[in-house]
């Protein structure tokens, strides 16, 4: 039962992150997260990048949703997007919690005595 666990704490990790993510970019900018200005620009790669690994799946989620709502894609594609979504938030949560845990080795090998 251990790897049902690990994976379903990794994909609930990254799903917080992503909501955070989205929730911080919102209250920002004022705009609902989406693959468009002010979050993905050809002028700041960086940003862009970061902004859609952590924020990428809900981003995504609410590009397929209005393509659905308008039409231009059919259910079975909002299905793939979603299932898309849910795997690209357990990889972002596996890619933090790595992150996390190379973190904490770290620090915890380092000698803090004065």
């Amino acid at each position: 039962m251990a790897p049902l666990e690990h994976t379903l704490f990794a994909f609930l990790f990254g799903l917080t992150a992503c909501g955070l993510a989205g929730s911080a970019m919102e209250l920002i900018s004022g705009r609902r997260p989406a693959f468009v200005e002010p979050y993905v620009s050809p002028a700041h790669i960086l940003r862009s990048l970061v902004a859609t690994a952590c924020a990428g799946p809900l981003m995504f989620a609410n590009e397929a949703l209005d393509a659905w709502r308008q039409g231009r894609i059919s259910a079975p594609a909002l299905i793939s997007c979603g299932c898309t979504a849910t795997i690209w938030a357990l990889a972002l949560g596996v890619v933090l919690l790595d992150i996390a845990s190379e973190a904490g080795i770290l620090l915890g090998s380092a000698d803090f005595s004065a």
